[in-house]
């Protein structure tokens, strides 16, 4: 789909693939536009670091008990697997989020990141000289309560609007507090 007048961009970190409600709000946000402007959505999605995968699953074998992890096991473990099977993943969910846009009838393309997500939010809306950034995570209670979450690194890093969404729930469920968003606490 070729924009045929001027675009208005939107850039897009999602911290795992979009569901089909996910896209259907996303779009919805934006159907409202002036008819001369095309809406492109530019969409980023986070790798997960290997090394941390791989420290937190040895981490809770333990289960809060000290543990010596024996070094047989470290030696046997793969971190280039796990590095690939990251990359994969991550690349699935692009793929996953490209393709329910796509068929809502928008304009999307996206990349993977491995560099920190906000600063790929800001170097991505810097370079596609972006309108607004949306932000699609789970819910996390601690890093929001003390603003160290994407949303509030990025309101205060961006110059654009910055609207922060709860994958897998509707922006009704959102507001009315009955999905597992925030207003539940």
């Amino acid at each position: 789909m070729a924009a045929t007048g001027p675009t208005y961009d939107v850039v897009l970190l999602a911290e795992q693939a979009l569901s089909e409600v996910d896209a259907q709000e996303v779009i919805a946000l934006h159907e409202e536009l002036e008819t001369d402007q095309q809406v492109r959505y530019h969409v980023l999605i986070p790798v997960e670091d290997a090394a941390a995968r791989v420290e937190a699953t040895l981490g809770s074998l333990g289960a809060g008990e000290p543990m010596v992890v024996p070094a047989m096991a470290m030696n046997d473990l793969d971190l280039e697997a796990v590095r690939e099977e990251c990359l994969q993943q991550s690349a699935d969910a692009l793929a996953t989020s490209l393709r329910l846009l796509r068929a809502g009838g928008v304009e999307a393309e996206g990349r993977t990141v491995e560099e920190p997500p906000v600063a790929a939010l800001a170097k991505t809306i810097a370079e596609t000289d972006g309108r607004e950034a949306i932000i699609l995570t789970r819910p996390h209670l601690v890093a929001e309560f003390f603003h160290l979450d994407w949303t509030s690194k990025a309101r205060r890093k961006l110059e654009v609007p910055v609207l922060h969404l709860l994958e897998h729930e509707s922006i009704v469920e959102q507001s009315a507090g009955s999905g597992e968003g925030v207003s539940g606490v």
